[in-house]
């Protein structure tokens, strides 16, 4: 390669002065020459030798490298002429001291692109040449002087590049030594050009081919050029360094700080450990009420009734329907009653409802809207019994499986329609209301004994309500002949609730299902039933009525029979009940909208209700915790920011042997990566380690906060990664102002 400079001139500013180093310097160099430029401090030569190898950039004149001109040279350009053409030795030697020999030497191919095999092996091929083939795995703080300069001189070989730039390459050794590293770099020159700088005339004169002196930043004196100039194309290669090699430095140089990398990523990871508690408590809350639903709401019935919330409406209320097209001063006017959909019962869906596997549920209820009326004896006196006090609901399981659900504490389990049970709690507590409301003094002692065998009494429409005059009203003034004649229910135990039954009342009488079919069939062919089914006037006032309010009062006095108010369906999994609802999506299959019948699952509603409220509880723990999140990003910024400073010279190294501004900032960025990757880590696995004693304080606080720290795999990855890359973003500005340090400058740093 041959390389002329014509009329090189470089300034540096000052503040507002300018200072010439160079000043139209014109120089020719060819293959095989052996240059040495001579000159006393500040004449410019180390400056000289920085523009020809492309380091620094000249002010006026151009640089030509095989008679191609490098005016439109852009930074790429300098950097893979300085990979591929460019072998710098310094004085100061300039290794990397946290990466091996072999790691120094491969550097520069790895800038190149060179496969790893390939390089490794021509690394220990040229470190062998310069006698340091035993020293491959040193690093070079243990190696002497002279042996970094060798280190030196193979990292210039390795890319073979044509030209190699030595600048006071012996300035820092003895003189046996320097005359050893200098007949090593004269070996060199035969087959390329070498460029030395030196205060030493007496090496200048010994190995040169040819001086070169300056003074003032111009030449005083120059041997003649003794080869013609060659002119040939120039096209530089493109460099890049991967990311594996950016990791590999960023990684060694972290290794050589444990101490400072462990305390920043231990800062790290607070906010990861709080993100990560706040998320392994939601998910252990959001487990106990998947249990929950399974075991104790998965009691809780599907509900079919005459109105539903219509599926698929994006709005509650008022407050949330946002009309499509409205004037800016219209009132728009909405009726709430939009959302709400009317399910048509009818004997076909009744038939299919029926028609489901057997296995899937346990029982269907069906609610016709009948009340009947309970007399109780007080003191020997019939009294109608306020139904709403005692808690009066029928079993919501089937009978075989009762025991599983409720523990009997007095007499037994009902065997017919006729018999009931009363529920209290764990504890024997009864309500008040429900004591008066059986005929007992609440002041007075009650026990087990006094309840069981008790008789109620359910009268039947013929003797409670009599005609006259086609109206009818109901016999209050001769309750014991009514009662007499009534259906008798008689107490045969005392229940409480297992743990995982849910109740909807505290207390109160039990009864089978099949006591309401009872009572409907033996009221629905009574006179009053009849006379109302056969007239459009109430049969208590003569009044007019509508279809809905004569349907409404036939179901209140035990009338209907066929159009059920509610349907109440009971499984025993939440599998089953998917199934469930499969069966009634079936059937609304190609009917219209006012066709459909719409379901509600009261469990899953309530299971879902539960789960927003924790996770709108989570979003703002997490909102919380993720502050340490930002701040521990800044911070780690600020520590790379700190990591360029020191590995400033390390900067200016990369540059030298070809690495661009992005590399640079790549490297930085891996740094970056590598701590808040570690810092995910070790956060997520005290996360981990942190809900054992968490889950010990809560079960010994209350048993059904067992295990309610529970950690989801999927979250701890995502909270990993969320570390990287908010570390990642954290190291973005100073990975920039690493990049556009000035390489010079930075070879200068100590």
């Amino acid at each position: 390669m041959m390389l002329s400079l014509k009329n090189i001139t470089k300034d540096y500013k000052i503040g507002k002065r300018s200072f010439r180093a160079l000043n139209n310097i014109n120089l020719q160099f060819n293959k095989g020459e052996f240059v040495s430029i001579l000159g006393p401090s500040g004449c410019g030569k180390t400056t000289l030798l920085n523009i020809i190898g492309g380091l620094d950039r000249y002010s006026k004149g151009d640089l030509f490298i095989n008679g191609v001109s490098t005016k439109e040279f852009d930074d790429k350009d300098w950097d893979s002429y300085r990979n591929h053409s460019i072998g710098f030795v310094f004085q100061s030697y300039n290794l990397i001291n946290h990466l091996t020999v072999l790691d120094n030497v491969e550097l520069g191919m790895t800038l190149s692109g060179v496969s790893q095999t390939k390089r490794k092996n021509r690394s220990i091929e040229v470190l062998e040449k310069v006698g340091l083939k035993s020293h491959l795995y040193k690093k070079p703080t243990t190696l002497s002087g002279g042996e970094k300069q060798r280190v030196a001189i193979a990292r210039a070989l390795v890319n073979d590049p044509d030209i190699i730039l030595a600048d006071e390459p012996t300035g820092a050794l003895d003189s046996e030594t320097a005359t050893e590293i200098l007949s090593l770099i004269q070996q060199i020159s035969k087959n390329k050009l070498v460029i030395m700088v030196t205060h030493e005339k007496m090496h200048a004169d010994a190995y040169s081919t040819r001086i070169i002196r300056l003074k003032d930043g111009e030449i005083i004196s120059k041997n003649a050029q003794t080869k013609d100039i060659i002119s040939d194309d120039y096209k530089p290669k493109r460099t890049s360094m991967n990311f594996f090699t950016a990791l590999k430095l960023s990684f060694n140089n972290l290794k050589t700080k444990k101490f400072r990398t462990i305390i920043t990523a231990i800062a790290a990871s607070v906010g990861i450990i709080g993100v990560g508690l706040v998320l392994a408590i939601s998910n252990g809350f959001r487990e106990q009420i998947s249990d929950i639903e399974k075991d104790q709401l998965v009691n809780l019935p599907i509900l079919i009734g005459r109105e539903e919330t219509e599926v698929g409406f994006d709005r509650a209320g008022a407050t949330t329907f946002i009309p499509e097209n409205y004037e800016e001063n219209e009132l728009v006017v909405y009726n709430p009653a939009q959302d709400t959909h009317i399910n048509k019962i009818t004997q076909e869906f009744i038939t299919y409802l029926e028609a489901m596997d057997n296995d899937i549920y346990t029982t269907i209820h069906y609610e016709f809207g009948y009340t009947p009326t309970v007399i109780t004896t007080e003191n020997q006196t019939p009294e109608i019994m306020d139904l709403s006090k005692i808690g009066f609901s029928s079993f919501i399981i089937p009978e075989e499986t009762m025991s599983d659900y409720y523990t009997l504490k007095a007499g037994m389990f009902p065997q017919n329609p006729y018999q009931v049970v009363l529920l209290i709690d764990e504890w024997n507590v009864i309500e008040q209301d429900i004591v008066e409301a059986l005929g007992y003094d609440p002041n007075e002692k009650l026990y087990f004994d006094d309840v069981l065998n008790k008789e109620l009494t359910i009268a039947l429409n013929d003797d409670l309500y009599l005609e006259q005059n086609g109206v009818f009203f109901p016999n209050y003034s001769d309750l014991e002949y009514v009662s007499d004649n009534g259906v008798k229910l008689e107490i045969v135990g005392i229940i409480e609730t297992t743990d995982d039954t849910l109740e909807y009342s505290n207390g109160g009488i039990k009864y089978l299902y099949s006591l309401k079919t009872e009572l409907l069939g033996l009221n629905a062919n009574s006179n009053i039933c009849e006379a109302q089914a056969n007239s459009d006037q109430s049969v208590f006032d003569l009044s007019a009525l509508t279809p809905s309010e004569k349907e409404q009062l036939m179901s209140f006095i035990g009338c209907n029979t066929e159009n059920p108010f509610l349907i109440q369906i009971y499984t025993n999994s939440v599998e089953h009940k998917e199934s469930i609802k499969e069966h009634i999506a079936l059937y609304n299959e190609g009917r219209a909208l006012e066709e459909k019948i719409f379901e509600t699952d009261l469990a899953k509603a309530i299971g879902e209700t539960l789960s927003t409220l924790i996770t709108s509880i989570s979003v703002v723990l997490t909102a919380f915790a993720s502050i340490s999140l930002v701040v521990s990003s800044i911070m780690i910024g600020i520590i790379i920011y700190i990591s360029v400073l020191e590995r400033t010279k390390e900067i200016g190294i990369i540059r030298s042997l070809g690495g661009s501004k992005r590399d640079i900032a790549r490297v930085f960025n891996a740094e970056s990566l590598i701590i808040g990757t570690f810092a995910g880590i070790l956060g997520v696995v005290m996360t981990f380690i942190l809900t054992f004693p968490i889950n010990n304080i809560a079960v010994k606080y209350d048993e059904s906060l067992k295990n309610v720290a529970q950690v989801n795999i999927t979250h701890l990855i995502i909270l990993v990664v969320i570390s990287a890359f908010l570390t990642f973003i954290g190291g973005l500005i100073p990975s920039r102002i690493a990049s556009k340090k000035n390489p010079v400058e930075a070879l200068r740093v100590e």
